[in-house]
């Protein structure tokens, strides 16, 4: 098989030293990690399980549920793509199919508990980016978004496309992230808001009979119309609902290494911006927390009242690419969940204590790691390899 380790390539001296410095981080237990033996592209809350466990998207082709407590169960997979899965959701009739969009250009789905494998959906032509399921008119509804820069709108029943959803006016490129809006939904409308590699971001209406972008009053311009919100520069990574606070704002994280709070009351305007250092891959907010994290492997933990960093936190050795709020069953608090392209899954406790205890533990001395041989499982080519760092470098 062809090798993928970057020594037996020419490597330049700052390729060297990132490597060296990824190596030497490699055995740190920060966050309590949890191994797999692929990299780490998505992860979702198990609705199931909202405190304990996460679906996760490797790019070894499968989708693994992980169970974050105890000995870190990590042995319910979904197996079928033969390319790395890039993202995953859940939903269908009673939430129990798991779908997951891959780079075969196809979304799989299977039975959460049988495994077994569901209906296949195909229809785009490039890459599956960004799934995310709903309800429309009483129909379970898949939306999808891929690098072919389109949306497609699914029924999850029939397999069927009910919608193909571009940008007329505003040039849209792959698309990066999706989520539903319920605030401006309702059970025959459908608000999606969508990220892409471009730095706009859209919002569209879905309906069973049709669909529509938004075009409203720019904020700025009142007089002007606006058919997407401009508030980045480059690349926007992630979108977030927040149902904490009372008005549902839409959070934001960029490549131009910010995230922001856009207020929905003041037309999706930056509220709170917070100034990460780094291509932001994700954030994820709490009532009294938001975190960040992204190509510099490190959590950022900020005080969402004074917007002030309160700490960071390391363990990661390679970017992280998606956070999820575990909710805390009763009389326990709230924890973070951390995935990331170095293949582990890391679980944060959110309350102070927690974290000022994890910091203090950041400063003792890393034992150094036993050299592991890798048995191919989970590995990608070379060429794999280098089209996943084309992907994650595509906003540059």
């Amino acid at each position: 098989m062809q090798s993928s380790d970057p020594r037996h390539f020419f490597e330049t001296d700052a390729e060297i030293a990132k490597r060296e410095r990824r190596e030497a981080k490699t055995s740190n237990t920060y966050g309590n990690p949890i191994k797999l033996k692929s990299k780490i592209l998505g992860a979702v809350v198990d609705p199931v399980a909202p405190s304990t466990a996460i679906f996760v998207a490797e790019s070894a082709g499968a989708v693994r549920r992980v169970q974050v407590d105890g000995e870190g169960d990590t042995s319910t997979v979904y197996r079928g793509p033969t390319t790395p899965v890039s993202c995953v959701a859940v939903g269908g009739p009673g939430n129990k199919i798991v779908f997951a969009g891959a780079w075969d250009k196809n979304i799989w789905s299977w039975d959460i508990d049988t495994r077994a494998p569901a209906r296949k959906y195909a229809g785009h032509s490039d890459f599956v980016k960004a799934i995310v399921c709903a309800k429309l008119s009483g129909k379970d509804v898949l939306v999808s978004g891929g690098a072919d820069k389109k949306l497609i709108v699914w029924d999850v029943a029939t397999g069927s496309k009910l919608h193909v959803l571009q940008d007329s006016v505003v040039n849209m490129l792959s698309i990066q992230d999706l989520v539903v809006d319920p605030a401006c939904s309702s059970p025959d409308e459908l608000c999606i808001v969508s990220a892409s590699s471009d730095p706009h971001i859209r919002r569209w209406k879905i309906r069973l009979d049709g669909w529509e972008q938004f075009a409203e009053p720019d904020p700025a311009t009142p007089a002007a119309e606006r058919h997407t919100i401009l508030v980045h520069e480059t690349t926007v990574y992630k979108l977030v609902i927040d149902h904490e606070g009372d008005e549902v704002d839409l959070w934001t994280a960029s490549g131009d290494g910010t995230a922001k709070c856009l207020s929905r009351i003041r037309g999706f305007t930056s509220d709170d911006i917070f100034e990460h250092g780094d291509h932001v891959r994700a954030v994820a907010v709490t009532d009294q927390w938001v975190i960040t994290a992204g190509r510099d492997e490190d959590l950022k933990i900020w005080d969402r009242t004074s917007g002030k960093l309160y700490c960071s936190l390391e363990g990661h050795y390679d970017e992280v690419t998606e956070l999820v709020i575990l909710r805390g069953s009763a009389g326990s608090s709230e924890r973070v969940c951390s995935v990331s392209i170095d293949g582990t899954v890391r679980t944060w406790a959110l309350d102070k204590a927690s974290l000022d205890a994890a910091v203090e533990e950041q400063k003792k001395p890393i034992k150094p790691a036993e050299e592991e041989k890798p048995d191919g499982e989970g590995l990608l080519t070379a060429d794999e390899e280098a089209e996943l760092a084309a992907l994650m470098e595509d906003d540059d």
